[in-house]
């Protein structure tokens, strides 16, 4: 694998295992997700963000995630045990509105590249990630720790910070 792919080959282009690496590990797609609003009467996944609307990041994360290595211990059943879990492939990057800007995918899709934290630019590793707090490292609680409906305690602006 060409060392630095990413810098002349579109996402669309990838294969499986330039895809895979592109994922930074910093477990943010890992959170729950709301959106405000008024006209829902019940927390229902989406598809799409109404204009006007925003997307509030919680330190709730799902009781798959190991909160040490921001790794899923079950991620290639992860969408199987957990139906709302999205997994992220070259067919819906358009659609990646929940991910933070912070979301390597997200970054390299809006012509960004990648940040200077990434495993890829770090010999593999996470250490400078967890080190300038992009990851989920220290910063959560698991989803049956808590009542889902007081998500509201649980709002966090950290997910949405993005560094260089």
């Amino acid at each position: 694998m060409n060392d630095r792919f990413w810098l002349d080959t579109p996402l669309e282009k990838m294969n499986e295992a330039q895809w895979e690496s592109i994922c930074d590990g910093c477990a943010k797609c890992c959170l729950h997700k709301f959106i405000d609003d008024d006209e829902a009467e019940t927390a229902a996944p989406t598809a799409h963000i109404q204009t006007g609307e925003q997307i509030h990041y919680t330190n709730i994360a799902c009781g798959l995630l190991n909160t040490k290595t921001c790794n899923c211990t079950r991620y290639e059943e992860r969408t199987v045990l957990v139906p709302d879990c999205v997994k992220l492939t070259k067919e819906n990057i358009d659609d990646i509105f929940f991910m933070p800007t912070s979301c390597s995918y997200r970054r390299l899709h809006e012509g960004r590249g990648l940040p200077s934290w990434h495993p890829l630019l770090n010999k593999g590793k996470k250490a400078k990630m967890h080190k300038v707090g992009m990851s989920v490292r220290g910063k959560t609680v698991f989803d049956h720790d808590v009542e889902l409906e007081d998500f509201e305690d649980y709002i966090a602006l950290w997910p949405i910070e993005d560094t260089d």
